[in-house]
């Protein structure tokens, strides 16, 4: 990793210590109220999916989930069938999953490893570019420009280990720009080289509730008493943005220890050890690199206000050493799985609930919980399209 990304890990993990030190937190100036609406009304969902998860670039993949030519995902994506593969040349492509004869899904939900598709209800085939090869009985079918019949693509790009699709075709995909400095943390990890473990799947309330848990530990103490509370402060954090993505620190309870038995130019060196963060990368995407295996969480949200569906992504540096390690490792996914779930997906179900009563006109966040407020700020900034507002500021 370069130094200056040292350095700078280094001086959040010297701000958290202080504030272990002071009974602080990282603060905003005031508190600050969201319409209860936002979390509950149809037509601001739909403008949040028209302005912001139908424009920017999405999360669809990780690159460890596809890594050799031939690979390829198939998966719904905001209600749309997607389509992703991994060409001959080591390039991505994402299309609409959807044959161009009769509209049919072309292959089922998962992952797998073709060169091409062959659709299960007329046999039109199509290689993993997206191109129309081949036409079932195209005597007796008629002519067919095969030019004009290839699947409809979608705008993608992979960086930082990631595969990023747009679902709008005139969208910017410009991702160094999109993600800024978040784009140079994640390449310090190469995920790209990282082995896909498996994923579990999770449903909860309105996309914006999920993600208000990602970014604060006010509630740690109290949702999380037996498995996060042990190990890390609750209500201590610490918040660095980039852009509208963020990078989340949280002190360990060992973080005195930890830090004062490293000289000070190596506290940036040791996550995990007396801190840890949580990076969310705006508008989907929760990633918290454990020590035992990483945890990258998809947000999917609707179909309607009150739903999302969560996909969690698990990934490590290495493959399973054998037979016990894989077993370890499945556990693992099914504990952490779990802990969201139940702990905080079953909490945020909850609170829908309460919010769908009417008994609140806002959801009021305290200066304790400045990410949640960045965040709400910026999805009201995008969703409002002004061209000429500024973007908001940590």
């Amino acid at each position: 990793m370069r130094m200056g990304y040292h350095e700078t890990i280094g001086d959040e993990a010297a701000r958290m210590l202080e504030y272990v030190e002071t009974g602080t937190t990282d603060s905003a100036d005031a508190p600050m109220e969201v319409p209860a609406s936002a979390y509950t009304d149809a037509a601001h969902f739909e403008r949040e999916m028209a302005t912001i998860f139908h424009r920017l670039p999405l999360l669809a993949a990780l690159t460890a989930e596809m890594p050799s030519p031939g690979d390829y995902k198939a998966m719904d994506l905001m209600g749309k069938p997607v389509l992703i593969t991994r060409r001959t040349d080591g390039s991505v492509a994402a299309m609409l999953n959807v044959c161009t004869h009769r509209g049919m899904i072309l292959t089922p939900e998962g992952h797998g490893n073709k060169k091409r598709f062959s659709c299960p209800y007329h046999a039109w085939t199509f290689a993993n570019d997206g191109k129309l090869i081949g036409v079932a009985e195209s005597g007796k079918f008629g002519p067919v420009c095969k030019e004009e019949r290839g699947l409809t693509t979608l705008p993608c790009v992979e960086a930082g280990g990631i595969i990023w699709v747009s679902l709008s075709q005139d969208a910017d995909m410009d991702i160094g720009k999109h993600l800024g400095g978040m784009l140079d943390d994640l390449d310090e990890y190469d995920l790209a080289r990282w082995h896909y473990c498996g994923a579990r799947r999770i449903h909860g309330a309105n996309w914006k509730i999920a993600y208000d848990g990602y970014l604060e530990g006010y509630h740690f103490a109290a949702a999380h008493p037996e498995t996060i509370h042990p190990r890390t402060f609750s209500n201590i954090m610490h918040f660095t943005a980039f852009g509208p993505h963020m990078r989340v620190g949280y002190p360990q309870v060992s973080i005195r220890e930890k830090l004062g038995a490293e000289p000070r130019e190596r506290w940036g060196h040791i996550e995990n050890s007396g801190y840890d963060f949580v990076r969310t990368i705006f508008p989907n995407v929760s990633i918290f690199f454990a020590p035992e295996i990483t945890q990258v969480a998809q947000l999917i949200p609707g179909p309607t206000p009150d739903r999302n569906t969560t996909n969690l992504l698990f990934i490590r540096r290495e493959p399973p050493r054998d037979a016990e390690d894989a077993a370890a490792i499945e556990g693992m996914m099914d504990w952490l799985s779990d802990v969201v779930d139940r702990e905080d997906y079953g909490v945020g179900l909850q609170v829908q609930k309460g919010l769908e009563s009417g008994a609140l006109k806002s959801v009021i966040f305290g200066r304790n919980e400045r990410g949640n407020q960045y965040f709400h700020k910026y999805v009201d900034y995008l969703v409002a399209g002004d061209a000429n507002a500024q973007p908001p500021v940590l």
